[in-house]
């Protein structure tokens, strides 16, 4: 495992295949981390597990040379294959120790989480870290409404394993989600679509490094990314 703490990550970036071709995984995987990327996942949904497989072995060549850690997006069976250092699943995916069974004890876990409630049942549940959103309305969660920026403190407030906002955000909107509250943030496609990609994560950055790291009680020795 790559040896640093999840807490002090701040930028998550998802590779879509909606909005990346697979050839150009690599590539844009580069562009990501040279702007700053923490953490980057594969998010594949209309692609088989053999093929997602195929993918991310190249790509966790990539991500691993600089010492960024690879989640796989809802197949903890190739986290374990690869073997990726984390897998994150949905709300209607496997129970939380279903799927560490499946992707191996070092593996980090992280879960979408839609609301209050399902934040704290997904850290009861044992999940190293939680998505939550969407923020915004975003075509890539078309089915769940926008829970806005009220609930955005109230959850770091009940929940002490770290939170990453997800849904809509850009770096036009992100400085409102930072006064808000949020800490982490997940970006997709503002980022995936900026005509400078490296750019566009540099400015996200610096945007979050603004704010102070808070102390946080959520060492976890699965929970790591680069420092």
């Amino acid at each position: 495992m790559i040896a640093a703490d999840l807490s002090r990550c701040r930028l998550y970036g998802i590779l879509d295949l909606g909005y990346v071709e697979s050839a150009e995984l690599t590539k844009v995987a580069g562009q990501m981390m040279d702007g700053g990327a923490d953490l980057i996942q594969l998010r594949a949904k209309t692609h088989s597990c053999a093929q997602i497989a195929a993918l991310a072995v190249d790509l966790h060549r990539c991500t691993a040379a600089r010492g960024v850690p690879l989640v796989i997006n809802d197949h903890p069976e190739v986290a374990r294959i690869v073997p990726a250092e984390g897998v994150h699943v949905g709300q209607d995916d496997l129970p939380v120790a279903e799927v560490r069974e499946m992707a191996g004890p070092n593996c980090m876990l992280g879960k979408s989480t839609h609301s209050l409630d399902q934040a704290i049942r997904a850290f009861y549940e044992g999940a190293d870290y939680i998505g939550f959103g969407p923020i915004f309305a975003t075509p890539t969660k078309p089915d769940y409404p926008a829970i806005g920026l009220e609930e955005i403190r109230k959850v770091h407030e009940a929940v002490p394993i770290p939170i990453f906002c997800i849904g809509g955000i850009k770096l036009d909107n992100l400085p409102k989600v930072i006064e808000a509250g949020a800490r982490r943030v997940v970006m997709v496609s503002g980022w995936l679509q900026a005509k400078d990609i490296v750019a566009y994560a540099r400015a996200a950055k610096e945007l979050l490094n603004r704010k102070p790291h808070p102390p946080e009680a959520d060492a976890n020795p699965k929970s790591q990314c680069p420092s």
